[in-house]
Parts: C-alpha cells; structure tokens; sequence
C-alpha cells in the first residue's frame, strides 16, 4: 500500500492548487521540456528541403504537432509512474526548479486517474498521425513511429520501466535526434541521409547532457525510490564529467562534420552557445552538491539546447537559399516552429528559474 506524506501548503501553492484549471493542465505538460521533440521534427524537415528541395507543409504540421503531443504524454506517464513508484515522495533536497515532477499528483491537485486518461488520448492522437503517415510515406514511418511510442511509454512504465536501470539517457539520446529526425526527414523526402544524421545527432548529445544535469540533484530521491539512472549509479561527481563530456562531444561532431563533407560551414553559428556552456559547467562543477546554487546551469544547459536547435534551422534556412531550393516554401515552418518555442522564450524571459520539470 502506498503512503502518502501529509500535503502541505506549500505543496498545493507550488502545484498550482489555487490557479485555474487550464494553467494547472500547463503545468502537467511541462511544455519547457517539450523543444527536445519539435525541434529535431523542424530541422529534420528543413534538412530535407534543404537537401533535396522537398517540402509538403501538410506532413510537416503533422509531424511536428505529433511529436509534441508525443512528448507531452511522455511527460505525463513519467510524473504518474513516479508518483506510483514514490519517487518524488522521497525528495530531501532543496528545491531545485529542473529536477522532480510536476507535484500535481503528490499535492492532490490532479488526481492520478485523470493524469492517466490525459496521457492515454495524447498516445492515441500520436498513434492516429502515425498511421495516416505510414499509409501515405511509407511502412518506415511505422518504424520510426514505434520506437518513439515504445521509448515514451516504457520509460517509467512497468514492465520494463527502462529509465530506471540506466537506460533512459541513451534512449532519450537517439530519440530526440535521430528517431525523430530521420524520421521526419523521411516523411518529406522518401529516403535517409548521413548528412541530416551528423547534423541532427548533436541535439541527441546535448539532450544526453540536459537529462544527466537535471539528474544530479535527484541522485539521492532516485536512489531511495530504486530509480538507477546513470548518474545515481556513476555519482554526481562523474555525472558532472558525464556532462561535460556529452555537450563537448556535440560541439566536436559540429566542429568535425563540415571538414569531412557531412555538413554545412554554417553549422558553425552554434558555436555562439559554446560560452554559455563554458559558464554552465564551470557553475555545475562548483555547485553539484547545491540544488539551488547549481539550478543557473540547468537552465542554461535548455537554452544551449534550444538555440542549437533554432541555429541548426537557420543554418540550413541559409543553406537552402544559396542552392535556390525557393525561400517562399520554408517561411511558414519556419513560423510554426517559432510559434511553438515562444511560450518556452516568454518563460524564461519572464522568471529567473521559471518553472520547468525534468522531461523524463
């Protein structure tokens, strides 16, 4: 039998217990970790007019709305599964805005059914879209779509509960770069390309980075509830190391890629992050042991991501100009995908920490 602390007002206030209902459902999606979904979804289909001078807005709507709402079921299973498993119930440590659940469930502000029944719909929206585009692209797309479904759910569900045995990070890694990616460069051009791989892969690296950075402040909670991430089973000191490494391994794949033909030169504007990871990891490594202290380098570790993203895009926008692959077909992805990072940028524009939980 699961028990429950007493809920605390404290506990209600940070859920949102007194905010309306629609900004109590915002929450549970945690919509600030939803980017690491559609942006692959966007560069892969720009890539793919990019590279080939095909583009169907159609398809493209479809793909990046379902990984969005892909992403935000994942969300919801991850925070209903932890608070079955009692994970969050067992946090000690200060507050840190990047690491936890939601704490609609714990709180009692939703209830775990209607965060289930949320979650189910969201899976059978995404299932539909993946069966329209498998009909209409191609049995690959079910491939790709398979694997993404798969990943989401048994990440924290039973039976696999694969997250919870050091296996998220590196699912999450190919997820959020190459499954969707590919997959969406596919849907647009018919076949694959090495070329969009090297370039969608370090958005996998740095999404690597982002779950073991918002991993450190949870190590002991994880560890009580037998959730054995990577970084409750190396520590937080190598799990700093493990960050480090993983968002420097990104930027070298950028570094190398254009010398070796994979990639364009332009690829490099993402290089204009790399003094914020500088800052990130010189504030991590000082601070690992502080939840509170070391929450500026988690929110800047979602920004790098983020901008690499939107950089990689444009990287691409301009790439796809000088070969007259016809600017007039991109502007409007373009536009939607900026329309869905605004309420990301208006967040952290508007709060020094924001609000944001961990993805997965």
């Amino acid at each position: 039998m699961r028990v429950l602390r007493p809920k605390t007002e404290e506990d209600t206030n940070r859920a949102g217990g007194h905010l309306p209902r629609a900004v109590v459902w915002w929450r549970a999606c945690r919509y600030h970790f939803v980017p690491p979904s559609f942006l692959p979804a966007a560069l892969g289909a720009v890539l793919a007019w990019a590279l080939t001078g095909k583009l169907s807005l159609m398809y493209y709507l479809i793909v990046v709305l379902a990984t969005t709402i892909n992403h935000i079921a994942l969300n919801m299973t991850d925070d209903y599964f932890d608070y079955k498993h009692s994970v969050d119930e067992t946090r000690e440590q200060g507050p840190n805005p990047y690491s936890g659940g939601s704490g609609l469930l714990t709180s009692g502000v939703l209830s775990p059914s209607r965060m289930r029944l949320a979650f189910s719909i969201l899976y059978l929206l995404t299932i539909a879209a993946g069966l329209y585009l498998t009909v209409t692209r191609g049995w690959a797309i079910l491939v790709f779509g398979a694997i993404g479904m798969f990943s989401a759910y048994f990440y924290a569900a039973p039976p696999l509960r694969y997250g919870y045995h050091g296996f998220g990070e590196i699912s999450q890694l190919l997820n959020f770069s190459l499954v969707i990616g590919l997959g969406s460069f596919y849907v647009q051009a018919g076949r694959l390309s090495r070329e969009a791989a090297f370039v969608l892969l370090p958005l996998g690296l740095m999404m690597f980075a982002m779950i073991t950075i918002n991993e450190i402040p949870d190590v002991q909670s994880d560890a009580k509830a037998g959730k054995r991430t990577l970084v409750v089973r190396l520590g937080q000191l190598r799990g700093v190391w493990l960050y480090g490494g993983s968002m420097s391994l990104a930027y070298v794949v950028i570094l190398c890629s254009p010398l070796l033909g994979l990639s364009s030169y332009w690829t490099y504007l993402v290089f204009l992050t790399i003094p914020w990871f500088i800052t990130a990891f010189i504030v991590l490594r000082k601070n690992y042991r502080d939840p509170v202290s070391m929450s500026p380098a988690n929110m800047l570790t979602i920004r790098i991501h983020n901008l690499t993203g939107i950089l990689l895009v444009g990287a691409y926008v301009i790439q796809g100009g000088i070969d007259r692959r016809g600017l007039d077909r991109i502007g409007i992805p373009v536009a939607v995908l900026l329309l869905l990072y605004l309420p990301v940028a208006l967040a952290q524009i508007g709060s020094r920490g924001g609000e944001p939980a961990r993805s997965a």
